[in-house]
């Protein structure tokens, strides 16, 4: 007797979406730089042209060798707010998606949030909720990690974890501790989740800030946790998913449990043309992201390039 197997197959996407801000001001955050009146003239018509530039970028990773599926899931980092997150999802370019989404709602000062984008056709929210970051000695209120679990065509339960850890704005040394403040947390919860499940199936994608030779990743990397996109490369000259003074950097990153790296079939750093600019500064290619300084792009995207895995169940 001849027996089909049917195996099905999950699009994951890590983005960054740099300053996804809408128009109006919330009086409990900073963020009147991203207003009409501002020096960035923050208008309603340059933030719906973003947010079409955003949907347009999400629907290309979903590309393979020129059939288009939309990704499964989409991790998202930059988001202000629900309303951005309505606004993406009803009324852009991805509205017929049918994308539904979960987010925090975090204390950063800038009112910067996480979220996860899920298509209800492959994956089925079981439940979601989040992790606050307790600052250290010197550190701001930064973004909270969004935990979402929730179970697939193939029956198989995913553990997702969205992550945007603090940058190094203020210095390399003096900001560490944040970083390694957000792995902790990072950490402890997946040990609490091993506890109950020693083989759950998790995933784990965000703006970390750091390369994986840095300390938080390390930490990481060593709680059994596998750095599928530590050495991506793309196909059109990005050697890492940001570039900062001309050199290219992988601060971007998507982990997996041990349980699901044999479910992997690829992962990359997509940088399709429309994505990039020409580095004129520093030779080569560079994201092309919304303002260069003050100067506002139209046909920018981000300063991130967005990461994609495939897996097989």
């Amino acid at each position: 007797m001849l027996t089909l197997i049917l195996a099905s197959f999950l699009t994951f996407v890590e983005l960054n979406c740099e300053n996804l801000f809408d128009c109006r001001h919330d009086s409990l955050k900073q963020d009147t730089e991203f207003m009409p009146e501002s020096l960035r003239k923050w208008t309603p018509w340059r933030y719906w042209h973003k947010l079409n530039n955003i949907g347009k970028e999400i629907i290309a990773c979903g590309e393979e060798n020129g059939d288009f599926r939309i990704p499964d899931l989409v991790a998202l980092t930059e988001v202000e707010n629900d309303s951005v997150m309505h606004d993406l999802t009803r009324r852009s370019l991805l509205r017929n998606a049918n994308y539904e989404y979960v987010m925090t709602d975090s204390p950063d000062e800038r009112g910067i949030d996480v979220a996860l984008l899920y298509s209800p056709f492959t994956f089925s929210l079981i439940t979601s909720k989040y992790h606050r970051i307790e600052p250290v000695e010197g550190m701001s209120p930064t973004r909270d990690i969004l935990y979402v679990k929730g179970k697939i065509i193939s029956g198989d339960t995913l553990h997702v974890y969205v992550v945007h850890a603090p940058s190094k704005y203020d210095g390399e040394k003096r900001t560490r501790p944040y970083r390694l403040a957000v792995a902790n947390v990072l950490n402890k919860s997946i040990d609490s989740l091993r506890t109950i499940n020693k083989d759950a199936r998790i995933l784990i994608a965000g703006d970390f800030n750091e390369t994986s030779a840095e300390p938080s990743i390390i930490a990481i990397s060593e709680n059994d946790l596998h750095n599928l996109t530590s050495t991506a490369k793309g196909s059109n000259g990005a050697m890492g998913t940001y570039k900062y003074d001309g050199i290219w950097q992988s601060i971007d990153h998507v982990f997996v449990s041990n349980s699901l790296k044999n479910n992997v079939v690829w992962s990359k750093i997509f940088d399709a043309p429309f994505l990039l600019t020409e580095d004129k500064r520093h030779c080569g290619v560079k994201p092309s992201r919304t303002y260069n300084g003050m100067r506002y792009s139209q046909d920018g995207f981000s300063d991130h390039l967005p990461l994609v895995v495939k897996l097989q169940f």
